[in-house]
């Protein structure tokens, strides 16, 4: 079992992936640009700031895997990135594990470039590395039909989305930190492929709230990379719960 520094352990799939890996058998260290919560055992988390480098070598040192979960807007992802494995390298270049998106090399959306070009930071930092693809997260898709429930009509892009859930997400990437490096790994994706106006539907039903979905479409690159398909893993749906088990949820969690 592996030693892991966790970071972005704070956000969506990073709150997943801990448990997961505790249960596993690993160590977690989170790493935080804030204090230490009350009641975490010591050694378990290290402040340090992705994007200026603060406290990255204090909380690299020791550990055998990080998992790089954290993300931010534009180029502050390569930045972080940078920093990392320049902190990594000085320490004894433990396995670096990068979670990213389907489709970043080949959905032009300004997010998915950077997030392509820290893939391409990871594979040629001369540590040894693993980069997971994942597909849009339930959450993600959910949020952005929940924020309509308000108005008169609901719009729904004229896209299929292949959501999956974060602890599912958060299981595989347990299993990478014991497997060991292994470069690109095959992406993954959820257990179904729907779309946008089906996720709509479920959205809001599970909300409580009756409102007509209109589908749109959009011109342009982006939106036709993602009428292609170039979001989906149609051949690899490693989610289990599926989007209406996580709407379903929300009931009492709140959108």
């Amino acid at each position: 079992m592996a030693s892991v520094l966790l970071t972005g352990g704070t956000g969506a799939l990073g709150r997943a992936v801990e448990p997961a890996l505790l249960e596993h058998g690993h160590t977690v260290r989170i790493l935080s640009r804030h204090e230490q919560p009350a009641g975490r055992e010591p050694g378990t988390w290290a402040r340090g700031d992705l994007h200026t480098g603060d406290g990255i070598d204090a909380a690299v040192d020791g550990v055998e895997t990080i998992i790089h979960c954290a993300t931010s807007n534009g180029r502050g992802d390569i930045v972080g990135t940078e920093n990392l494995i320049a902190a990594a390298r000085k320490a004894s270049n433990p396995h670096l594990i990068y979670v990213s998106i389907v489709g970043v090399d080949s959905i032009p959306m300004f997010y998915y470039r950077a997030k392509f070009e820290a893939e391409q930071r990871v594979e040629t930092s001369a540590l040894p590395w693993t980069i997971l693809r994942a597909t849009q997260f339930h959450k993600l898709v959910f949020a952005l039909f929940a924020a309509q429930r308000r108005l008169p009509l609901v719009f729904a892009p004229d896209l299929l989305f292949q959501p999956i859930d974060v602890r599912d997400v958060a299981v595989h990437l347990a299993e990478l930190a014991a497997a060991g490096p292994a470069a690109r790994v095959p992406d993954i994706g959820g257990p179904e492929i729907l779309s946008a106006e089906e996720i709509a539907r479920l959205t809001l039903e599970s909300l409580g709230v009756r409102r007509r979905v209109v589908p749109l479409r959009f011109p342009g690159r982006m939106f036709a990379a993602l009428k292609s398909g170039n979001n989906l893993v149609p051949g690899n749906r490693a989610g289990k719960r599926t989007f209406a088990e996580f709407a379903a949820e929300q009931v009492t969690a709140g959108p």
